[in-house]
């Protein structure tokens, strides 16, 4: 049984973890072939979609990021991130979203930063300081966090206390296995009272009696 986290883009970052939470496969994923300014081409989405099957292995518990809200590029989002969840159901798997707010909520750096602020450098360092992991690749730093969040979903899953994380990590863990129900507002009665009296219709109808014989 391995560990998987998976953070969606153009530039993949893959992690497997062993049992003990240890990395196994630390990589990023590049599509190749013909390339295209500011999105991704068929040819390099399959060669992205077939380097994930590749590297996935039965029995592995996955988590993969979602997509980011108000993304710039939303259809080459759409397509890597629908893409790569169809590998994972091809390869007969299941897995759990992650918000990317929750990602960088696990390693507490989910506050708002300024617009100069280095923010893959921040979630870096606070990765470093939770797990003593650094890799070269911000992609794969972002896989590695969401692959702690897979293992620490399945451990609590089977019995491990909630209580062995920290606050932060509880609330993301809690919010994953047991999600908050929607609530739905109810529509308003757009229905128009009626306007007519309490007096037959015939009374009260504005239809000539020529016309009004021939009704059924």
């Amino acid at each position: 049984m391995r560990f998987v986290g998976i953070d969606p883009a153009t530039q993949t970052g893959f992690v497997a973890l062993d049992e003990d939470g240890r990395p196994l496969v630390e990589v990023e994923l590049v599509g190749k072939g013909r390339k295209e300014k500011g999105g991704i081409t068929t040819q390099q989405l399959v060669s992205l979609e077939n380097q994930l099957y590749q590297l996935l292995k039965p029995g592995d518990i996955i988590a993969i990021e979602q997509p980011a809200m108000g993304t710039q590029s939303g259809v080459t989002t759409g397509m890597i991130h629908g893409g790569l969840r169809s590998m994972i159901y091809r390869k007969g798997l299941t897995y759990v979203d992650v918000n990317p707010q929750r990602t960088k909520k696990y390693v507490n750096e989910n506050r708002r930063l300024a617009e100069d602020d280095d923010k893959k450098a921040i979630i870096a360092t606070a990765v470093l300081e939770h797990y003593n992991y650094s890799h070269s690749s911000h992609n794969v730093t972002d896989a590695y966090i969401i692959a702690k969040i897979a293992e620490a979903v399945q451990r609590v899953k089977n019995g491990q206390s909630l209580e062995s994380y920290t606050p932060y990590q509880q609330d993301v863990i809690q919010a994953i296995i047991s999600p908050a129900a929607k609530t739905t507002k109810k529509k308003k009665d757009k229905s128009v009272p009626s306007k007519r009296r309490g007096k037959p219709a015939a009374a009260d109808s504005h239809m000539p009696e020529t016309e009004r014989q021939f009704l059924f």
